[in-house]
């Protein structure tokens, strides 16, 4: 087995699993989600052991030091080596992860989605107000 000194950044991406396909990761480096040394690329710049690595999906933002290179996608144990997450990353993510906690969507606080009986009883006492209410 060959030892592979550089690594297309859309191959490594997968191989690290941040994106599910290879087309994923090659989509996001053409919308500018990730940057290699602070710099837009392509997705055939190569990257290399050492080299800094903004990645961001959604709201979710990694920024990660290559340790390692691989070309195909391996378990999930062997992806978490070929790359180390910055301290600053890691706690800006813990810090966004609780922000959006706190932040709670509108009506999660109604409670669970009433039965179909439930409904209907609520439509019936409906259709009597408007009974009671119009002369």
């Amino acid at each position: 087995m060959t030892r592979v000194e550089r690594v297309r950044v859309d191959k490594w991406l997968w191989a690290a699993r941040f994106f599910k396909t290879r087309s994923a990761a090659t989509d996001a480096v053409l919308g500018g989600h990730i940057q290699v040394g602070r710099v837009r690329v392509k997705p055939a710049k190569e990257v290399g052991v050492g080299d800094r690595l903004e990645i961001r999906r959604g709201e979710v933002r990694w920024t990660v030091v290559v340790t390692g290179l691989a070309e195909r996608r391996g378990s999930v144990a062997a992806a978490a080596e070929l790359y180390e997450e910055t301290a600053e990353s890691a706690a800006a993510r813990e810090r966004e992860r609780l922000e959006r906690r706190a932040a709670r969507p509108l009506g999660a606080d109604l409670g669970a989605r009433p039965t179909k009986q439930a409904r209907r009883r609520i439509e019936a006492l409906r259709r009597g107000q408007r009974r009671r209410t119009t002369p």
